[in-house]
């Protein structure tokens, strides 16, 4: 079966975003099989079907990291449900949600929904 790939300077470019900056995260996203690659000439990044299972949180998490969802708001190092920040009970259930919902979420969802064109990455 051929794969279709997609190269660096083609993604990079769509999505407006410096190619050695996005070449970082993608090799980032190979290195944890969340994306698969091909070296060479007709080389690129690829997804598998095994990509489309994957929740969309751990794509954040590689990127990111997980700490919007664990640091205080305020920044502050003693803040949790005991010794709560000024903004920790407005900020905790909101956040609760959207890593529930990243969780829930896979990237074969957000592949559907740029195909139906509801959504975009773009502008």
């Amino acid at each position: 079966m051929e794969v279709k790939t997609v190269g660096i300077k083609e993604i990079a470019e769509a999505l407006e975003v410096p190619q050695p900056f996005l070449g970082k995260i993608m090799q980032d996203l190979v290195r944890r099989d969340i994306l698969s690659s091909v070296k060479g000439p007709n080389g690129g990044f690829y997804i598998t079907e095994q990509t489309l299972a994957i929740p969309v949180i751990k794509v954040v998490e590689a990127v990111d990291g997980l700490g919007a969802f664990q640091k205080c708001v305020l920044g502050l190092h003693q803040c949790s449900g005991v010794q709560p920040c000024p903004l920790h009970a407005q900020v905790k259930p909101y956040r609760d949600v959207l890593f529930q919902s990243l969780s829930d979420q896979k990237i074969g969802d957000l592949k559907e929904e740029l195909a139906s064109g509801k959504v975009f990455v773009r502008t």
